[in-house]
């Protein structure tokens, strides 16, 4: 039987051992760092006895039984096989974002089950699953509902009466993808209102273990683990610079001053059009205030998928109010994080929204699809010819 390394494989240190983790579907398996080298002679497809041949400090017998024990975990996979076409197909269909995306995707799948195998793989002797459960948990930090600046500069923000008077579906089919703005500033009262509806304490609900917020957008848990931070440019009553929005205090908070659309393009990831908004708003998680309740590394995913749904009550709130509004995942994480004067570590950027006032006549706007854009590229696959 010929194996081969499997393409969708990732090596790694946890808890002191050596992690062999390929996926999907395979075991991660605790390995003698030594497993590497016999790995790495299963480059293309080799029987053991021939790719022993290449480790002559190693009696063969022991490449064949480590060989088996990669197999058994997946690491391995044998020619000819379901898994080996598996594995290929993959490897192919994820091989521009891979290893990182392809990795945290099938790491992650099927909850409870591929956290269970990595804890059997590093748990030490003796100790149950539950044992370690609880050992995690008691070792865990403890959630903080706000994050608060107390010895910052503030300003106490405006509560202007909610003016969202527009039909849903007015509001819903206006909304588009910012990337044209004027220079006109946007009013105070306005962004007031828009960071409230978005980002403030809708009511406080009782969690068993304290005191939760909602918001307008639904978040995993209710654990509110994402911050508003905004970069300021062109609104009334507030200077440039980078600041944090108190959703307890409805104020904001400086951080440090200064601005400009050079430096906020820079941080956008060196996209022009994003140097030209009034503001942004960064959405920084607290990892904590999510992984104080869920150990599982699946929980960074709901983090994501949050931050979207933030972006959208962001977007069509924005509408609402005569904003345009834009988002990018497409920015300068260390750098952004650097000027906010978050660690990066357990507060990091996940997702940027911004907005500013919708110019009139857009340039960067795309263009309505006219019968040749379907022509260029069909929408749908041509039909069989039934008489071929």
């Amino acid at each position: 039987m010929r194996l081969r390394r499997a393409s969708c494989l990732t090596c790694y240190w946890h808890d002191g051992e050596f992690v062999v983790h390929p996926y999907p579907g395979g075991t991660p398996t605790a390995l003698h760092p030594a497993a590497a080298e016999i790995l790495a002679a299963f480059d293309t497809w080799v029987e053991p006895a021939k790719a022993a041949e290449g480790l002559d400090h190693l009696h063969p017998d022991t490449v064949a039984e480590a060989a088996q024990v990669l197999h058994e975990a997946g690491a391995l996979v044998a020619e000819g096989t379901a898994e080996a076409d598996r594995d290929g197909q993959v490897a192919h269909r994820w091989q521009s974002w891979s290893p990182e995306a392809s990795f945290f995707h099938y790491a992650t799948q099927d909850i409870g089950t591929s956290d269970a195998r990595l804890e059997d793989a590093v748990r030490p002797a003796g100790q149950t699953a539950a044992e370690g459960t609880a050992a995690t948990a008691a070792d865990g930090p403890s959630h903080v509902l706000f994050t608060e600046y107390p010895d910052a500069d503030r300003v106490l923000l405006p509560r202007p009466p909610a003016e969202l008077t527009l039909p849903y579906g007015q509001v819903l089919y206006a909304r588009r993808t910012h990337r044209d703005f004027t220079d006109d500033p946007v009013p105070l009262p306005t962004l007031a209102l828009l960071l409230s509806t978005v980002f403030g304490p809708v009511d406080y609900i009782d969690s068993g273990k304290g005191a939760l917020f909602r918001r307008t957008s639904p978040a995993g848990g209710s654990r509110q683990e994402l911050d508003a931070y905004l970069g300021i440019l062109n609104v009334t009553g507030l200077a440039p610079g980078m600041y944090h929005y108190n959703v307890r205090e409805h104020s904001v908070e400086l951080l440090s001053p200064g601005m400009d659309r050079d430096e906020t393009a820079r941080l956008g990831a060196d996209q022009d059009w994003f140097g030209n908004v009034a503001f942004f708003v960064v959405l920084a998680a607290v990892i904590d205030r999510m992984s104080s309740k869920y150990g599982s590394p699946r929980c960074y995913r709901v983090s994501l998928l949050n931050a979207g749904h933030l972006g959208q009550t962001f977007a069509l709130t924005a509408t609402a109010l005569g904003l345009g509004p834009a988002q990018t995942g497409a920015f300068s994480d260390t750098p952004l994080a650097d000027r906010l004067g978050l660690d990066n570590i357990g507060h990091t950027p996940l997702y940027v929204l911004a907005a500013g006032i919708p110019h009139p006549d857009p340039q960067l706007a795309a263009p309505q699809a006219t019968l040749d854009t379907f022509r260029t590229r069909p929408a749908t696959k041509p039909r069989p010819d039934p008489q071929a």
